[in-house]
């Protein structure tokens, strides 16, 4: 090896020093006894545009620029004398269909490229000990609907200061905005209040003009009785008599029971409807540890041991993984196994939301239908955990919903499949998790995932923003700065004091303030709830979530930008014109439907879908999403069931009286009919499903059933 050899690989070993303690989980001087515990060794890329560091230790780091990721790669490369070949990103100003052809060629170029190798080695190493060493990395190429997250650094004294004066200015500013919507929604509830006390004078009650007066008080009175029942079999342990029992299946007897002590444990109200839950942790590949919640029938399931629960891999859908039968599996043999069903949740929500009304609780009536439950929690939550990172540092929080779709997303599902044993899983979303669910299967960012799963309910899908994002609070968080944003709401936790109001009020009055100011801001009522169970909805929310997160939905970058998860402002002012010049000719050319295919977001992998878009919601624009499809923009999507619920707002799809009817039981009849043969064969009958269970009635299928 030559002289000029020997210096660039030396030159190249000091720059990815550099590099490495720039990326690093603590600095050089920080590290303990000199260990490599969270030392950068370089950048694994999930996506094109989605690196994480992978560190000494086997841990892994959050996302970090991409040029920051190709820098590293590059230059460990050059340090080994091995030539660079990075995976290619999407130039700016091409369609998706431009960069799966690019990426294509790609492949096809490989062979060739890996037969230059040694040429392309031999030139570097003869350039001079002055060349720059990042002049072969790509140029950096962002999707404009996800903007770079900042970088920070392993902790310094100026990143010490930075995070104490975003923290000090975010916690004054962020509490007086909180204070400012408090007030508006107490001002805007006066009229309303006024009004009821004017019927309460005048012998009248404003309760009796809602839909579904009657039946809240039948439920109302059957939660007394059954309150009564488990207050007397506690005191007295002795059976009740025949035809007195308020329970309304005796197969699910309750394991907790008396009043409702409002409390944040998904666990125990499953046990008051004769179910129980476990608790997984799950990590993501960027290191985050995720809540994963196993709702399961206690007189068929045994729970798994503490050590069986705690995360396995930081690796996905690994074949070594894969072979192994998890604790679920081994507990169900083949004809009576239950089919995986994971339910993700809504922004600012935990999975929780999927259990807050008894029976009629969405995850409770498809376990109790035959299916194996998994609810979802995203990262942070209610407890943020990572495998490396603490509370405190600002990389704990730099991630927005392309990350909770690309790594949360996978990682769930990972899990679920890995211990359950099936092949495909069926995804029910609510909202922000059918948004993660949505960028994660765009063919630019995780298409594969599209092969595990067997259908996708999407419960008031977010894709399209509807007529809220024009409020005056949502638009001045999209008129300040990226900075003054961050000034605002910091670079941490978005308003961490709605977490702390959450730990030490009242159940009762926290779900009462939970109520009042989530109906201002989002246009959300308690028409179709059940209102005697109102409070109890409120005690799973909000969660931690980042303030980047926060920034992505609110901002003036991004979705209330845009008003889309995956198209541009400008590709929707070209929807809308195409719209309306269809409306005139109401024919459309070959080639047009062509044109349409290149510029769709979903490729052949994508999975059946099932929407339920709630009429009268504000938040989202779920109509918008159905005549996308409609007008074949999406050609490899199949549509296997639509409805549109019109009296609907956001959160009725899971919270409304009559949600097991319009909803719940056409998600468990689409999950059975889009299960594979295979699969049908090893579970058991689902009740209640035509074909499936021989003592359910037959009923007649809608024209969008069959």
């Amino acid at each position: 090896m030559s002289e000029t050899q020997l210096r660039t690989r030396a030159l190249a070993s000091v720059e990815y020093a550099h590099q490495s303690e720039k990326l690093s989980l603590e600095t050089s001087g920080q590290t303990i006894d000199g260990a490599d515990h969270g030392v950068a060794v370089q950048a694994k890329f999930i996506t094109p545009l989605d690196p994480v560091i992978e560190t000494a230790d086997g841990n892994r780091l959050p996302s970090v620029p991409v040029p920051e990721a190709h820098r590293i790669n590059l230059l460990k490369h050059q340090a080994e004398g091995r030539p660079y070949h990075p995976s290619p990103t999407r130039p700016r100003g091409l369609s998706r269909f431009d960069v799966v052809e690019a990426a294509t060629a790609a492949q096809a170029e490989q062979k060739q490229e890996a037969h230059a190798a040694q040429e392309q080695q031999t030139q570097a190493d003869h350039e001079s000990t002055n060349s720059r060493l990042d002049e072969a990395i790509p140029p950096s190429h962002t999707h404009p609907l996800f903007p770079p997250l900042p970088l920070y650094g392993p902790p310094s004294l100026f990143r010490e200061i930075q995070c104490a004066t975003f923290r000090t200015t975010s916690f004054f500013l962020s509490n007086a905005f909180l204070v400012v919507i408090v007030l508006g929604a107490v001002f805007t509830s006066i009229p309303r209040l006024l009004n009821n006390f004017w019927l309460w004078l005048t012998f009248r009650s404003a309760d009796t003009r809602r839909p579904f007066y009657e039946e809240e008080k039948r439920r109302a009175n059957n939660r007394r009785l059954q309150e009564v029942e488990w207050t007397r079999k506690q005191k007295r342990a002795t059976p009740v008599k025949a035809g007195l029992s308020a329970f309304p299946d005796d197969t699910y007897e309750p394991l907790e029971g008396g009043p409702d002590p409002l409390i944040c444990d998904i666990g125990y109200y499953a046990r008051r409807v004769g179910l129980d839950v476990e608790e997984f942790k799950v990590q993501t590949e960027d290191g985050f540890v995720l809540r994963l919640w196993h709702v399961f029938n206690p007189l068929e399931y045994t729970p798994a041991a503490q050590s069986e629960r705690e995360p396995t891999s930081s690796e996905v859908f690994t074949s070594g993984r894969s072979g192994r039968q998890g604790h679920v599996r081994k507990q169900y043999r083949d004809g009576n196994r239950r089919y995986p069903v994971l339910l993700v949740h809504g922004l600012l929500q935990s999975a929780g939301a999927y259990c807050t009304n008894d029976d009629d609780s969405l995850a409770f009536f498809l376990c109790k239908s035959g299916y194996d439950v998994w609810l979802g929690n995203n990262r942070c939550g209610f407890n943020p955990e990572h495998s490396l990172l603490r509370y405190s540092d600002p990389r704990m929080w730099a991630w927005n919903i392309r990350q909770m779709g690309v790594l949360d997303l996978p990682a769930l599902m990972s899990r679920v499949l890995e211990e359950t044993g099936f092949q495909k899983l069926g995804l029910v979303c609510h909202s922000q998790g059918t948004t993660q669910t949505f960028v994660a299967l765009a063919k630019e960012q995780r298409p594969d995932l599209g092969d595990k799963i067997s259908v996708f309910c999407a419960l008031a899908p977010a894709v399209y923003a509807g007529p809220l994002i024009g409020k005056m609070y949502f638009k001045f968080m999209r008129v300040i700065s990226p900075a003054m944003f961050r000034m605002f709401f910091g670079i941490h936790s978005f308003i961490p004091l709605m977490m702390t109001m959450h730990r030490v009020l009242p159940g009762k009055l926290y779900g009462a303030m939970g109520y009042l100011v989530f109906s201002f801001l989002f246009n959300w009522t308690d028409t179709r709830w059940d209102r005697g169970l109102r409070d109890r909805l409120f005690q799973f929310s909000p969660v931690y979530v980042s303030a980047e997160s926060m920034r992505w939905w609110l901002g003036r970058e991004c979705f209330a930008n845009h008003r889309c998860v995956l198209a541009t402002r400008e590709e929707g002012q070209m929807e809308d014109v195409e719209d309306e010049s269809e409306e005139e000719q109401k024919e459309e050319t070959m080639a047009h439907r062509q044109d349409r295919g290149r510029t769709a977001w979903y490729d052949e992998r994508v999975p059946p879908m099932a929407l339920w878009v709630a009429g009268s919601d504000d938040l989202v624009d779920g109509r918008r999403l159905l005549r996308r499809f409609a007008r074949g923009r999406e050609p490899y999507v199949n549509i296997v069931h639509s409805k549109v619920i019109e009296e609907y707002e956001h959160l009725d799809v899971i919270w409304a009286l009559d949600a097991v009817e319009q909803v719940g039981k056409e998600v468990r009849d689409v999950l059975w009919k889009t299960m594979s043969e295979e699969a049908k064969t090893a579970c058991r009958k689902i009740s209640g499903v035509v074909g499936s269970d021989p003592d359910a009635e037959p009923r007649t299928l809608r024209s969008d059933e069959k």
